[in-house]
């Protein structure tokens, strides 16, 4: 009979009768009797009254009674701490009975008994199983470490274990490893600043020696540990990666991942000219398409990792386009991801195959599956020129079919399509405005809309289809009422004299009607542009559009090189980081690639950092930016005080250096604050045909500009407080950096009709303490009309308070009238001093000092400049150029800069001769501030 009849009791006073079986003399009766006490326990049963009984049971050599007294234990010792000490002395004994099981099931037990009195008599047999001559006894002891590590880790570390643990890294038997290994891992995440598993060649060679020995949960311990290792040269990482292929070949598809990701981490540090190179991109494609033929969860897992695979490395599974094909009964899930990789897959070669595929799936029933495959239609005609032409003439047979759906997708892809081959497909357009009546979905509304604005003079009756749209305009949604709005705007601008009644119609409606803001707000702009400058209004509405990027929904670079080290886990599922979806983040640790290196580098190369780098000393932190209206609010106007600088207070000094990266005391005592006011309030020299430009560009961009003195870019002059916005004041303005001194230059213009008098300005705490070092002289009163321009010198010992972007600046500026407030973002660049030149062993130093997970990485674009060039007209922006070496005929530029407040910025600029695209590695001791610095690099250099 079958342990069943144990669960179907339903007597009455059946505590009393198991107490009298549990103390009966007879083995086999007192095993029946703790076997119903497990059954009760686990239909939920309290019987826990029954404790002192089913502990003196221990006593035995029964294996089965002692599993199911210890299974008891484990679920009451919680609720009995006082009842479970009386089983400690058992336990000790047990763990050194003379068979290895008993042993083992007590340190196991112990290990999973959570009540503190317990733990501290469990350190010693534990100690003795740690080193038990029996492999089974000590894999089971390092998982107990993990255990016990978790109830109280300081007990764990006093005892010793930790190292006892890292012994057993180099045990004879495998199991033994992969559990040590797991274990230590396990302590990692929850602690990890602890360099438990610090790993060097000989520790590796043990581990790789023990993956082809231990189970398949083994190996993928062991494998996760190796990816987090970083080997010292490309010929050790092509060593491990020959060792790990041999798992592609597994049956269980985690260890096939947990190997995939130890081979894409380590790949980037071979050379793409290895033989070996070619050969691991071949054996790595078919263990992926493998994973493809398990069942539909399992496959799905496996295409969201092959799809951040094939972003990083498409040449792995360029050949194996057909198993992305989509079978007739594969979930909806599976479907829409594995189009997803057909898109990304997609070249030349292959695009015949893919359109014919994509096509067939136009016609099936699932309408989202259907959407998707006419969208990606659409991507492969901008991914794939050549291509262009018959994805067109395929998206045209779908619109003949009059399938709603699938011909209001058709329009929003082709409207991509005219974007990507401007003045090429237009011949379309009669086709797709027969379309226009049947369009009942915002987005292809406002696509249909999109393309009769832009090709307005090629469609006769334009105003006509426009003006149907119109007629129920505030039942539309934003998205089509924008564009809509702006289509008739191009309309009129093309054919002022039929559309003017039009154009008025649309523009009230907007502005007068509508009560959505960016309606209005867009409306007001075209009224204003149109009615005061109707050849601006041309260049702005009419301008050239930017021709649209080919994958526009690639994971961000350094986002999709830290997935690439989570592969095989939930993170490679959800395409997110662990910190966004770990509650609390704990043991969430930031990885990264190794940098690609070659082997002709020489080992003086910044990247080569040692693992074991000390840690530098690290920046404090800004403080948090807090409520900055009421900080503006409670601003005193009075004029700022108009002493030098340099004679604050070392507790102002202080305050400038929140930011610092603490190098100074390495470089020895460096001048933070600005110079002195006399020297600041140097009138700016006259402009030299400052071009004009937009006033959100330049705020944003920093587009163009004319030298100072010193030869640092300055952008052109922004309109930083409009008039309709300060009662008549409007307020122009730049920021310059000439010979030591920053200054504010401002154009005050009055546009009332009242003379302006009294003028004072403040700024709100911000990130470097920028601060008016005199106060602001307007000389005479400014009459209406009157134009005036004033160089306002800065310093950097104001207030510190984090903004959010960090380049943010709050002002406020009084005059007789009222109190004025605006924000406006200063480039970076201004806040480099002249002193910002490291030589070059602090520089490498420094480098090495500073973690790698601090290092950014940028690409500056369309940027003609030579090394030369490049660097002289970073210098005269104080970025200097510590070092410069040419590796594979590449050009890499080592600079430093310094900021106001003493954080340094190292940087490698790597520059192909002949090609616009240059590479930007950036490391500082505050990441946050890289960004901007990259803004800087992109400003200075395209300027």
């Amino acid at each position: 009979m079958t342990d069943s009849k144990y669960f179907t009791t339903t007597k009455k006073g059946e505590i009393f009768e198991l107490k009298a079986e549990l103390n009966s003399d007879k083995k086999e009766k007192k095993k029946e009797a703790v076997k119903k006490v497990i059954a009760s326990m686990t239909v939920g049963k309290d019987v826990s009254a029954l404790f002192p009984d089913v502990v003196n049971c221990m006593q035995t050599d029964n294996l089965e009674l002692k599993k199911l007294v210890y299974l008891y234990l484990m679920n009451y010792a919680k609720s009995q701490p006082d009842m479970a000490i009386m089983a400690v002395n058992t336990f000790v004994k047990d763990c050194e009975d003379p068979n290895p099981l008993i042993r083992a099931l007590a340190v196991r037990t112990m290990g999973c008994i959570r009540v503190d009195k317990i733990t501290e008599y469990l350190c010693e047999p534990l100690r003795k199983c740690l080193k038990d001559e029996d492999p089974y006894v000590r894999k089971t002891a390092a998982v107990c470490v993990a255990k016990l590590h978790d109830i109280n880790a300081q007990l764990v570390e006093d005892q010793g274990f930790l190292d006892t643990l890292k012994d057993l890294i180099s045990d004879s038997n495998p199991m033994v490893v992969a559990n040590a290994v797991a274990a230590l891992s396990e302590i990692a995440e929850s602690h990890p600043s602890s360099n438990l598993l610090d790993l060097n060649p000989q520790s590796i060679n043990k581990l790789l020696t023990a993956l082809n020995e231990c189970t398949e949960w083994g190996q993928i311990f062991i494998l996760d540990c190796l990816a987090n290792y970083m080997p010292k040269d490309d010929r050790e990482a092509q060593s491990i990666c020959e060792r790990v292929t041999p798992r592609l070949s597994h049956a269980n598809s985690a260890v096939v991942l947990s190997a995939v990701k130890v081979l894409m981490k380590f790949m980037e540090m071979l050379s793409k000219d290895l033989d070996y190179y070619a050969t691991l991109l071949k054996k790595l494609a078919p263990p992926l398409v493998t994973l493809l033929s398990a069942e539909p969860e399992l496959q799905y897992v496996a295409l969201r990792n092959i799809n951040l695979i094939v972003q990083k490395r498409p040449e792995i599974l360029k050949h194996e386009m057909k198993v992305f094909f989509v079978k007739y009964n594969d979930p909806i899930y599976v479907k829409l991801e594995k189009l997803d990789i057909m898109i990304r897959l997609a070249s030349q070669a292959n695009i015949a195959q893919v359109l014919a595929e994509l096509k067939e799936y136009a016609t099936e029933v699932d309408v989202d599956f259907v959407r998707k495959a006419v969208r990606a239609i659409g991507r492969c005609a901008i991914k794939v020129e050549q291509s262009a032409e018959r994805c067109v003439s395929t998206l045209l047979d779908l619109i003949q079919t009059k399938v709603n759906y699938v011909v209001q997708e058709a329009i929003v892809v082709i409207k991509d399509i005219f974007r990507k081959y401007p003045n090429k497909y237009e011949s379309v357009i009669a086709t797709l405005c027969e379309n226009l009546d049947s369009l009942d979905e915002p987005e292809a509304r406002a696509a249909m809309i999109w393309i009769v604005g832009e090709y307005a003079e090629r469609i006769d009756n334009a105003d006509e289809l426009l003006e149907s749209f119109l007629e129920g305009f505030h039942d539309e949604s934003t998205q089509v009422q924008l564009q809509l709005l702006t289509a008739i705007v191009k309309l009129f601008l093309k054919k002022p004299t039929e559309t003017q009644e039009l154009v008025q119609q649309v523009l009230s409606l907007a502005t007068q009607d509508s009560d959505n803001p960016d309606l209005r707000d867009r409306g007001y702009i075209y009224w204003r542009l149109l009615s005061t400058d109707p050849v601006a209004a041309k260049e702005v509405v009419l301008a050239e559009k930017p021709l649209i990027s080919e994958e526009t929904d690639l994971i961000e670079p350094t986002l999709l090189d830290e997935l690439i080290c989570y592969i095989g886990t939930l993170a490679s599922v959800y395409h997110k980081p662990p910190n966004a979806f770990v509650e609390g983040g704990r043991g969430v640790v930031h990885k990264s690639l190794p940098p690609r290196t070659a082997s002709s580098e020489s080992t003086e190369s910044p990247e080569t950092a040692p693992a074991g780098a000390p840690a530098g000393d690290q920046p404090d932190v800004i403080p948090a930016q807090g409520d900055l209206l009421g900080d503006l609010l409670n601003l005193d106007l009075g004029p700022p005080v108009s002493g030098p600088p340099l004679a604050a207070s070392s507790v102002q000094m202080g305050a400038v250096d929140l930011l610092g990266g603490g190098l100074d005391s390495l470089i020895g005592d460096s001048n933070f604050g600005a110079p002195s006011a006399s020297v600041a309030a140097a009138p700016a020299p006259a402009r030299l045909g400052a071009p004009i430009s937009s006033g959100l560009s330049d705020l944003f961009d920093l587009t163009s500009g004319v030298g100072t003195l010193s030869g640092s870019y300055v952008a052109p002059k922004a309109v930083w407080l409009p008039a309709m916005k300060a009662k008549g004041l409007e307020i122009s303005g730049t920021f310059t950096r000439q010979v030591g001194s920053i200054s504010m230059d401002l154009q005050l213009t009055n546009k009332a009709l009242q003379v302006m008098t009294d003028f004072a300005i403040q700024f709100n705490r911000n990130s470097f303490g920028l601060a008016p070092a005199a106060p602001l002289q307007v000389h005479a009163p400014l009459s209406p009309n009157q134009t005036v321009e004033i160089s306002l010198p800065l310093n950097t010992v104001g207030s510190v308070m984090k903004m959010e972007p960090l380049n943010n600046l709050q002002v406020a500026v009084k005059n007789n009238i009222d109190v004025f407030y605006f924000s406006t973002l200063y480039p970076l660049h201004v806040l480099f001093v002249e002193d910002g030149k490291m030589d070059r062993q602090m520089f490498l130093a420094t480098w090495k000092d500073i973690a790698n997970e601090n290092e950014a990485q940028f690409q500056i674009r369309d940027c003609p400049l030579n090394t030369e060039a490049a660097s002289n007209k970073l210098q005269s922006s104080n970025i200097f150029t510590v070092a410069k070496r040419n590796v594979e005929g590449q050009d890499m530029l080592y600079q430093s800069l310094k900021l106001t407040n003493g954080i340094w910025v190292l940087a490698e600029l790597r520059i192909q001769p002949g090609n616009p695209s240059f590479t930007l590695s950036l490391k500082c001791r505050a990441p946050e501030v890289s960004q901007h610095v990259h803004q800087a690099y992109e400003t200075i250099l395209k300027n």
